[in-house]
């Protein structure tokens, strides 16, 4: 597979736990995601041995500080070789700019988180934002294309309207991802892996339903069967 659409959420507490499961793997049906607290725990490093093994990395940091702070943070990143990493679209038009200019000579994909899927309409109303969760989305995507981003995270729920206003390579991400019948756990904007390519989404970020499964090679392959089967029928749908 050229290009993978499911991005493993690496969510374990030390090295060498994302190491050993990340050996399970195939880099040819996956992507990898790195966050915070495994970043933090393991380092640079950490990134060098998943490349190693052949993994493309998405270092999910999410920069969201003054421009100057991020654009150096992103050029720090590009320069451990990953192939994708974020910044919070909230941080602003300037910090955007930075940003991407930070990266502009770079082969670093730089996308912007939108709106996290845990926050819903009450959360949002309790830091000063009264419009509708898609409405915000909508305008931060919007910002990030006008920057010049490669795209933005958004959950599966937005994807779909955002796919009627956005340019078509405008890369969107979706995390919060659930198998049906799956607990949500703390996440609040979710959908199953069908629903978000249907609704446009370009990866899908998926920990639980892979890194908790007692098989997760097999739960690897046959999502990605599922997601060429519902990739196939939209293109289908297309050319009608």
């Amino acid at each position: 597979m050229n290009n993978p659409r499911i991005i493993v959420a690496l969510d374990f507490p030390n090295k060498k736990q994302a190491l050993e499961f990340a050996s399970r793997l195939d880099k040819n049906l996956c992507r990898i995601k790195v966050g915070k607290e495994l970043f933090t725990i393991a380092g640079p490093q950490l990134i060098e041995q998943l490349m190693v093994y052949g993994f493309e990395i998405f270092l999910d940091l999410k920069y969201h500080d003054i421009p100057n702070t991020v654009a150096g943070a992103c050029r720090a990143a590009s320069e451990l070789g990953v192939w994708m990493i974020n910044v919070h679209a909230l941080g602003g038009k300037k910090m955007l700019i930075a940003a991407q200019e930070a990266l502009a000579t770079k082969k670093t994909k730089l996308i912007a988180v939108t709106l996290l899927t845990s926050l819903n309409k009450s959360d949002l109303h309790e830091i000063g934002l009264h419009e509708e969760p898609i409405d915000i989305v909508q305008r931060l995507a919007l910002l990030a294309s006008n920057c010049g981003l490669d795209g933005v995270v958004c959950s599966a729920m937005e994807a779909q309207q955002l796919r009627k206003i956005i340019k078509k390579d405008f890369c969107l991400v979706t995390p919060g991802i659930r198998l049906p019948n799956s607990n949500a756990n703390d996440q609040t904007r979710i959908a199953t892996p069908q629903e978000a390519i249907r609704n446009g989404a370009d990866y899908l970020v998926i920990g639980r339903p892979i890194t908790q499964s007692p098989d997760p090679l097999l739960s690897l392959q046959q999502l990605n069967h599922e997601i060429e089967a519902v990739s196939n029928t939209v293109i289908t749908d297309l050319e009608i």
